[in-house]
């Protein structure tokens, strides 16, 4: 594999992972569906998946990166499956709509799956010494520009929702929003 098609590998891979975090964003905002605790930590597990492969990006592809990657989806597929677990059970319910006939999290746990065998396939074709090249492209800058506000915006979120303490198991409101609305309509 040469190293050009490595780079564009990941940056395609990039957006990918920025495309499942929009589109839990926009299930959050359009849909109003609040994510759980289980939600929030697969979606750090993207968030680190997406860390390795802004890494490759920058400063090219490396055997480090690729391990960040790995141990960001196995996290994460480890939550996702913990979440399956618990609504696998017949009369337990499942925690918002499915997409395409499966639930969020059975489809975080998928595409974590295919985080590794791509990172491991990757692995397995760089050259011993790794790739040190570092390429520029406009597509590069924009998937790693794109990566990192939707990362900010997810940890924005997540405090907005769970303000300082944990986050509700079953959400309702943002609790930041609250506390503060509350905070400005007390009587004086």
């Amino acid at each position: 594999m040469s190293e050009r098609l490595a780079y564009n590998l990941n940056i395609l891979a990039l957006f990918g992972i920025s495309g499942v975090l929009l589109f839990a964003f926009y299930d959050q905002f359009a849909k109003g569906e609040l994510p759980c605790p289980l939600c929030i930590l697969q979606r750090a597990g993207f968030c680190i998946v997406g860390l390795g492969l802004a890494l490759n990006v920058i400063f090219g592809s490396s055997g480090r990166h690729y391990g960040l990657m790995i141990l960001g989806a196995f996290a994460g597929g480890a939550v996702a499956l913990r979440q399956v677990a618990l609504h696998v059970v017949p009369g337990t319910g499942s925690y918002g709509d499915p997409f395409f006939g499966l639930h969020f999290y059975s489809w975080a746990f998928v595409v974590f799956g295919v985080v590794v065998l791509g990172a491991g396939v990757m692995l397995v074709f760089q050259p011993p010494e790794g790739w040190g090249t570092r390429f520029r492209s406009a597509f590069g800058t924009l998937a790693t520009v794109l990566f990192f506000l939707v990362a900010f915006g997810n940890g924005l979120s997540t405090v907005a929702e769970c303000g300082s303490g944990l986050c509700p198991d079953n959400p309702t409101s943002y609790e930041t929003f609250d506390a503060l609305m509350e905070r400005f309509n007390k009587p004086k």
